[in-house]
């Protein structure tokens, strides 16, 4: 068997429940912690109370939109400034990218762009991390198990991440009840996200024995919980969605992504559009993009796979499989890339720029700017 190595978090907790039954192990990080937010941090005053009664110092610090420099760098000073021992996120992947962001750069002395990739000079944090715990209400980014945050660079109009192992959480807290009610939007882009996440690992030309047998399990379930959520709210859905989202953060942040990703990124930094979004438009595209261009058995024999998990899920033949994922996602609501805002000129610039990121190092065939392009014509 191929060796391999696989990271993760310090603790896992999933399940209803869990982050209520938390909050002691929450309030042993530190005497004094940022509690970063979503733009309505009211919503989560029984967390800021519960940690208070433990005795623990919180200060609110609301993380209203997509991280971005000066989101981070507010936060950083906000951190400083209450001389905080921890960082605790409880919300979307934005949030919890926040969050992360902020718990690697509170103690740092470098500036953040010494350490942002592709834009900066990607270098290691010269100092560890403040102790950091993930509560996703979302089921979509996997943020709370990875060891990177994706930052905005409005100058650079990249979307890049802060990565450094030392960056994966020490406690990642998955209550899928956090997520029940989700909008109806959230839920079909952060869902085709997760499921997104636990394709491209699985198609990766890192994928290892682990991944294989995380995806394996978790793409099938992500295809089938996605469909019967968007068909009506449902308890036993949104466990299965916050399994492989969690599926998703632990194979990506080991197998790494895919065209789909390399994209996403560009895309985001070249528009206003929403992450999980633009990954849903682009999935069934991207599969058929690597599917052409490839002439490996392995890949073929696994891109036949998902094609047999999407059409047990959402009907047809697998042979129609890409087509039936596309239609089936804009009847259910998910708007195409013009819908988005993604002009000509941003899908130009994205499939240059997708050639430098980070996310197509793993995607298990080279792409070229044609490739790309008809791949992002496909999913107008």
């Amino acid at each position: 068997m191929t060796a391999f190595a696989f990271a993760t978090v310090d603790m896992i907790r999933f399940g209803r429940g869990e982050a209520a039954q938390a909050v002691p192990a929450l309030a042993a990080l530190g005497r004094s912690a940022l509690l970063v937010t979503g733009a309505t941090p009211g919503r989560v005053a029984w967390l800021q109370e519960a940690l208070e009664a433990q005795g623990v110092s919180v200060t609110m610090f609301p993380a209203a939109k997509e991280p971005d420099v000066a989101l981070i760098e507010a936060g950083v000073a906000a951190a400083r400034d209450a001389r905080v021992e921890a960082i605790i996120a409880i919300g979307g992947g934005a949030v919890i990218d926040a969050g992360k962001a902020i718990a690697a750069l509170a103690p740092a002395t470098r500036p953040m762009m010494d350490h942002l990739e592709v834009v900066g000079k990607g270098l290691p944090l010269d100092v560890d991390p403040l102790p950091f715990a993930a509560l996703p209400t979302t089921s979509g980014t996997g943020a709370e198990v990875t060891k990177n945050a994706v930052i905005s660079v409005p100058d650079a109009q990249r979307k890049v991440s802060l990565r450094d192992a030392r960056m994966l959480p020490t406690l990642a807290i998955v209550d899928p009840a956090l997520a029940d009610g989700c909008p109806r939007g959230v839920t079909l882009a952060s869902g085709l996200d997760a499921v997104t996440q636990v394709i491209e690992p699985y198609l990766s030309s890192k994928a290892n024995p682990l991944t294989d047998a995380i995806c394996r399990d978790a793409i099938p379930k992500g295809l089938a919980a996605i469909r019967q959520i968007m068909q009506g709210e449902d308890p036993q859905a949104r466990d299965a969605l916050a399994w492989v989202s969690l599926c998703g953060g632990l194979a990506l942040a080991n197998s790494g992504l895919g065209v789909v990703h390399g994209l996403a990124g560009p895309l985001g930094g070249l528009s206003n559009a929403a992450h999980g979004a633009i990954c849903g438009a682009l999935l069934p595209h991207g599969m058929r993009a690597n599917a052409q261009a490839s002439d490996d058995p392995r890949l073929a024999a696994r891109i036949a796979e998902v094609q047999g998990w999407i059409a047990q899920a959402f009907g047809g033949t697998p042979e129609a499989a890409f087509d039936t994922l596309h239609t089936w996602s804009r009847e259910a609501g998910l708007p195409g890339l013009d819908a988005q805002g993604i002009t000509d000129a941003a899908r130009a610039k994205a499939a240059r720029d997708a050639v430098s990121s980070s996310s197509m190092k793993a995607n298990p065939v080279a792409l070229n700017e044609e490739q790309l392009l008809d791949l992002m014509e496909r999913a107008r």
